[in-house]
């Protein structure tokens, strides 16, 4: 039996915002996926966390159902303030904001401008690119292409080729809603990845945090680990060792592990 309570959309930060609710009772566990991933492709491991918390997986500005197209802004202040918007919307306290690659980044830049309601802040692989780093090991390119492919009407052989780990299923869900993507959103959110400092963020986040790294991602180092723990102090740091960055795809039962162990939590037997 499925853990999806509903689909919904709300008006918020001046764009209509779409998101998937989960469980529907427990902590509420807010969600922000990576650079290229609506909310629908959460659902596997949102399914698994609604064991425990109120699980609301956004579709990020530009994917997905929510607002898109020419004219709005897709930059980390603005996605940012959605993040906060929609948690003062639906009334939520106590948050876990849990953000994976570029939703890390938002996720963390949400506590710089004011998150209230959030009390804790998992991030999950965020690169760590930006002015006078090294770049971001995945290129544009990949991104672009795959999204012309879906725009066109690819098939799950065709998203192997850009994913070729991935099960059938994951892979079908790409395909189908990969399109969602609106070209000039991945972009800025790409370029944004070198041209925007993440790293000054971290002071400013005062709750308790976790840094999820993935052991053969290639996107976190040792030397960014040591960075960040002196950035955020107190921040836990767990690697999924098996996992590549996109950890839950790789490594479910790690990345369940990984954060069960953070809030003391099991999500054994917990499938669905």
């Amino acid at each position: 039996m499925s853990a999806l309570v509903y689909g919904a959309n709300l008006y918020a930060n001046g764009i209509r915002q779409h998101y998937l609710r989960y469980g529907g009772s427990g902590r509420p566990l807010v969600l922000i996926p990576g650079i290229t991933s609506p909310a629908i492709t959460w659902g596997f491991v949102a399914e698994r966390l609604a064991a425990h918390f109120d699980v609301y997986v956004l579709d990020v500005r530009g994917r997905g159902l929510s607002a898109s197209g020419p004219g709005l802004d897709y930059g980390p202040d603005a996605c940012a303030d959605d993040v906060i918007a929609l948690i003062d919307a639906l009334g939520l306290e106590d948050v876990v904001l849990l953000g994976h690659s570029m939703g890390a980044r938002f996720a963390a830049r949400a506590l710089k401008r004011g998150a209230s309601a959030v009390s804790q802040l998992v991030m999950v692989d965020p690169p760590v690119s930006g002015p006078g780093r090294r770049e971001y090991p995945s290129k544009l390119p990949w991104y672009v292409d795959s999204i012309a492919a879906c725009e066109r009407g690819a098939d799950i052989e065709t998203m192997r080729g850009f994913c070729p780990t991935w099960s059938d299923e994951q892979l079908r869900l790409r395909a189908e809603w990969l399109h969602t993507c609106y070209t000039p959103a991945i972009v800025t959110a790409f370029e944004d990845f070198h041209r925007d400092d993440f790293h000054a963020d971290l002071p400013a986040v005062a709750v308790p945090s976790m840094l999820m790294v993935a052991g053969r991602g290639g996107v976190i180092e040792p030397a960014d680990e040591e960075e960040i723990a002196t950035l955020a102090p107190g921040i836990h740091i767990a690697r999924v060792e098996k996992a590549g960055h996109m950890i839950p795809w790789d490594d479910l039962e790690g990345f369940l592990a990984a954060l069960g162990a953070r809030f003391g939590l099991s999500f054994a037997g917990a499938e669905r």
